[in-house]
């Protein structure tokens, strides 16, 4: 039985998209015509080269040099795209930007203690001058790495967007992170620079973070000079500092330049989570990540003139970088500093309304919450502006969509996305010509070709499979930092278990519609008498519940059992394990999921394991419990509450 159908676009909104606008000019400049989405998709997923140089001319990509062909080598890993094209992407962030149209917002912020602000286009430009002018007299220059250790504000963009003029390569973390997990990936990468704060406020404390600054500067190889964002901290001077006002100050009437490189030249580097090692230092180039962000800002998201674009976010997530490309487009892109749920889950709502927020992006859990909390978003305030909520970094469960819907009136498009920081994009989400189905993500993005294989490497429809993609995406990585000239860590991530095609890890289901439902990671599988399931199922079932408000599940092997699950539930204050409980648990999943799926063991936690960037650490507290030990099993500094691990520690099986 389909699912229901919650919203779809009425024809005028669909001709008002920028996918619409798109389709029209391939109709009459390049003779394509397509009777719906899936046409269009199958196009630009068989004639790569087609559909990416469309691209590039529609959206008239400014390059020095053009390029030879759009693809050298289509192999995977190791794709060559555009070879012979020089660009820059910075200078495509302000090739729109006419000194007439300096006056209009680029940049809305906010924090915790700030009220909203906005920068303009004309202020953005001259900022960013100044500091690449500052930065080249620090001696940065092309190929060298910045890195940054400040939080969600201004002074984030205007330092990256500085570091792409001048065709040096960046990389950010949170100031949340401690020190051993910034160690960790800093010093994969050798930064020249360092741009640091040295205390940031959060859940309305103050965090000084003085100490760490110093203590990275010490540690990781290759810094030369520290800039220090905001007021300086309690510990003494960080050697060879200088302050981002005297940085930038010297040079207020720099002009913009912008270094030209070539296509695959680094743009920045992402981590992973780092959960059960050292993190893959993933390196995306400038030309990739401008056409993949082009397609994805202007036709996925539909971002047009007037819009107000945020993503809940911090700068140790790709969710920020995916932001900051929003400036791609006609559209003003909105930070937020603070803590989402500080002083209660409403808050993110009311910076929603008062920054005038038009496509509102977050995670499902943060729907989640709001869900457990009661909150109602559109109480005591205005809304109405509101036209498109997106969701990722776990499935959203048919309950968010219900509650979404409920809260927020039926003409909203909600889309619930999966991707990753692997490509920092989406490979399956919004698509705003197509209705929205409960509980289902709308359709693969165009030109990523993801498809659901089974153990044997063979395309199934209708049931669970690996998601993977046939095809190259410019924003793959082009290496992680650090990696043998075979590529060698690269290939065992996404290529080892179906040569020549990217498995990204995820459980994913394709419906005979052409959507899409995320199970999970195929890495925490639960499977049972030959029955393979997403742990997302299972918590869709026990987080019904209105008393449980958090949820863990693993399945460990057991002699003499057919795997041994183990249920970790966070409870209300005043709840227990009760018989009752455990039956109503026992009933839900038998009915959502099946019999075989109900746990054997049902234990309550105070609090689930998950990383800085909230995701549930599934796999390393099976390792745990399978007798691995912790600091084998994760990095606690890759979490945000390392002293959780300490419960699974006394429950080893293994």
């Amino acid at each position: 039985m389909a699912p229901e159908l919650l919203w779809e676009p009425s024809p005028e909104a669909i001709a008002r998209t920028g996918m619409a606008r798109f389709e029209t000019w391939l109709r009459e400049n390049r003779d394509r015509d397509f009777a719906d989405y899936g046409e269009f998709w199958a196009w630009s997923t068989t004639d790569l080269e087609g559909f990416w140089s469309a691209i590039w001319e529609y959206f008239g990509v400014v390059s020095s040099a053009p390029y030879t062909s759009v693809l050298g080598d289509s192999t995977m890993p190791g794709t060559e795209w555009f070879p012979g094209a020089t660009l820059n992407y910075a200078e495509n962030v302000f090739r729109r930007r006419s000194p007439d149209e300096d006056d209009r917002t680029a940049i809305v912020s906010g924090s915790e203690s700030a009220p909203v602000a906005e920068i303009t286009w004309g202020e953005l430009r001259s900022r960013v001058a100044a500091t690449a002018a500052g930065l080249r007299r620090l001696g940065v220059g092309r190929g060298d790495r910045v890195a940054a250790y400040i939080p969600n504000i201004p002074e984030s963009v205007v330092a990256f967007l500085a570091t792409a003029s001048i065709g040096a390569v960046w990389s950010s973390c949170s100031p949340d992170f401690g020190a051993r997990t910034v160690v960790d990936r800093f010093s994969q990468i050798t930064p020249k620079v360092l741009i640091a704060v040295e205390g940031y406020e959060y859940g309305g404390r103050h965090f000084d973070r003085s100490e760490v600054v110093a203590d990275l500067v010490e540690t990781i190889p290759g810094i030369e000079r520290t800039v220090i964002v905001g007021e300086r901290g309690e510990a003494g001077p960080v050697e060879n500092a200088v302050g981002w006002d005297e940085l930038i100050s010297a040079d207020s009437d720099a002009e913009l330049e912008f270094e030209q490189v070539p296509f695959d030249h680094p743009l920045w580097i992402l981590y992973s989570s780092g959960t059960t090692g050292l993190p893959k230092a993933i390196v995306q180039s400038h030309g990739g990540i401008l056409l993949e962000h082009l397609k994805t800002h202007h036709l996925h998201l539909d971002l047009q003139a007037g819009d107000r674009y945020f993503w809940f976010t911090t700068t140790g997530w790709m969710m920020w970088n995916f932001v900051v490309s929003g400036l791609l487009t006609e559209a003003a892109i909105v930070q937020y500093d603070g803590n989402p749920g500080y002083p209660d889950m409403s808050t993110l709502w009311q910076f929603v309304a008062d920054a005038g927020v038009t496509v509102f992006g977050t995670s499902a859990s943060f729907i989640a919450g709001c869900m457990k909390g009661g909150i109602v978003p559109e109480q005591g305030r205005d809304l109405s502006r509101l036209r498109a909520l997106g969701s990722t970094g776990s499935p959203l469960a048919p309950e968010g969509f219900d509650w979404i819907y409920e809260h927020l009136g039926s003409d909203l498009h909600l889309f619930s996305t999966s991707g990753g920081t692997d490509v920092c994009t989406a490979f399956i989400g919004g698509v705003p010509v197509l209705p929205v189905y409960r509980g289902e993500l709308q359709a693969p993005a165009l030109a990523c070709a993801i498809e659901s294989w089974n153990e044997d490497g063979e395309r199934v429809l209708g049931e669970v499979g690996e998601l993977v993609i046939t095809q190259p995406l410019p924003s793959m990585p082009i290496y992680f930092w650090g990696d043998d000239e075979e590529m060698t860590r690269y290939r065992e991530s996404y290529f080892e278990m179906f040569p020549g095609v990217w498995r990204h890890g995820d459980w994913i289901e394709i419906t005979d519609r052409g959507t899409g439902i995320i199970y999970g990671r195929s890495d925490s599988t639960i499977n049972r008498g030959g029955i393979r399931m997403g742990t997302s199922e299972i918590y869709r079932a026990v987080l019904s519940i209105p008393e449980i408000k958090d949820a863990l599940v693993v399945d460990v092997p057991k002699p003499g059992t057919d795997g041994w699950m183990m249920l970790f539930l966070v409870l209300d204050e005043g709840c227990t394990i009760d018989q009752a409980m455990r039956e109503r648990i026992a009933r839900l999943i038998r009915q959502d999921c099946s019999p075989r799926h109900v746990p054997n063991e049902v234990l309550e936690i105070e609090e689930v394991p998950r990383t800085l960037t909230g995701k549930i650490l599934e796999v390393p507290v099976k390792k745990i419990l399978m007798g691995t030990p912790v600091d084998e099993a994760a990095s606690r500094d890759s979490l945000a509450n390392p002293d959780s691990l300490a419960f699974f520690e006394g429950l080893r099986t293994g």
